[in-house]
């Protein structure tokens, strides 16, 4: 009956995922109209444009690159531009290929975002415009948005194109 006791051994295979380090790669700010913008209304239109690169390090070492850009206009005069570079390199191991696309492109966004989101606000602060907080990203609905598209444009040019998992966003 002790055989039956004795501890469970570590599956070959298991999956990992670590998050070495984190980093602001790139950083710009812009407030090309500024101080004339200052005395306008304030009634601004904001837009927010992601993008995401991944490049493999090693074998099951990447850097997930999440470039956040926002774009905040009065009228047609822009008040500020910024773009952030929020990166991150992650060691991956044990997982399937068809889970790698959703690992990449959903969960280490969403990891990366509230830091990148920090420091756009942090920026318009001190810029002395009106507080700004980015809202939540569904990062889950723009990759199945990429993979509808992607599917869609494999069935126009005959199934060619990347498979699924190698795409970039």
């Amino acid at each position: 009956m002790a055989e039956n006791q004795q501890p469970q051994q570590q599956p070959q295979g298991e999956r990992q995922f670590a998050l070495r380090s984190l980093y602001i790669k790139d950083l710009s700010y812009e407030a090309p109209n500024v101080p004339e913008i200052f005395r306008q209304e304030w009634k601004p239109e904001t837009s927010l444009h992601l993008d995401i690169k991944l490049a493999a390090l090693s074998e099951d070492t990447h850097e997930v690159v999440l470039t956040v850009t926002v774009t905040t206009k009065v009228g047609e005069q822009t008040a500020y531009l910024i773009e952030i570079q929020q990166a991150g390199i992650v060691s991956v191991a044990g997982f399937a290929k068809e889970e790698l696309g959703p690992l990449f492109y959903v969960y280490c966004p969403s990891l990366l975002f509230p830091y990148a989101r920090q420091a756009v606000s942090d920026l318009v602060a001190k810029g002395g415009f009106p507080h700004l907080v980015l809202q939540h990203v569904s990062f889950d609905a723009i990759y199945a948005q990429k993979q509808a598209e992607q599917q869609g444009e494999q069935a126009a040019d005959g199934d060619a194109g990347p498979a699924p998992g190698e795409t970039t966003h």
